[in-house]
C-alpha cells in the first residue's frame, strides 16, 4: 500500500527544506544592516537583499504580527490534517496544498523561533517587495489549485 497523497508530502518536504536552507544560507552569509546588505545577481533587475519582516506579505501587520505565528501554525496543522485524512483527487491538488503547507510552515517556524521572517529575493525591475522561498511556495501552490479547478471535469446532470 502506498503513501496517501504522496505528491502532497513530497512537495511539502521539498518546499520546507529549500525554504529553511536558503534562509539559513542568507543568515550565515549576509549582514543584517541598514541599508540592507545586497548583492546584485542581475544588476538593476534581481538582487539578494537580506531583510527581516515581522509582518505578513508586503509587511502587512508588521506592528501587530504576534498573532501571525499562531495563524501560520494553525494553517499548517490544518493542511497536515488534510494530507493525512483526505484523499486529494489529483496531483495538482496534492502539490498545491503541499506547497502551501511548506510555505506556511516555513514562515511559521521563523516566526515561532525568531519572531520574524528572513526575506531576501529582491526584484527591483518591478519594485516588488522582498520575499523568500516560502512565499514562492504559497503562490505556486495557489496556482496549482487554480489549475486543478480548471482541469477538473464537471459532472453533468442528465
Amino acid at each position: 500500500m502506498g503513501v496517501k497523497n504522496r505528491y502532497f508530502w513530497i512537495a511539502a518536504a521539498i518546499g520546507l527544506v529549500l525554504d529553511q536552507a536558503t534562509k539559513y544560507w542568507v543568515a550565515q552569509n549576509f549582514e543584517l544592516t541598514t541599508p540592507p546588505d545586497s548583492v546584485a545577481l542581475w544588476p538593476g533587475v534581481f538582487y539578494f537583499t537580506f531583510v527581516t519582516n515581522t509582518g505578513a506579505a508586503f509587511s502587512l501587520f508588521s506592528d501587530s504580527g504576534e498573532w501571525l505565528k499562531w495563524l501560520s501554525m494553525v494553517v499548517s496543522l490544518g493542511l497536515a490534517a488534510l494530507g493525512i485524512w483526505v484523499t486529494l483527487p489529483n496531483r495538482w491538488e496534492q502539490v498545491g496544498y503541499g506547497l502551501i503547507l511548506s510555505g506556511a510552515l516555513g514562515n511559521g517556524i521563523d516566526r515561532m523561533l525568531a519572531g520574524e521572517v528572513i526575506d531576501f529575493l529582491d526584484f527591483r525591475l518591478i519594485r516588488f517587495p522582498i520575499f523568500n522561498v516560502a512565499d514562492i511556495c504559497i503562490n505556486v501552490g495557489i496556482i496549482c489549485l487554480l489549475v486543478a479547478a480548471v482541469k477538473t471535469p464537471q459532472k453533468r446532470d442528465r
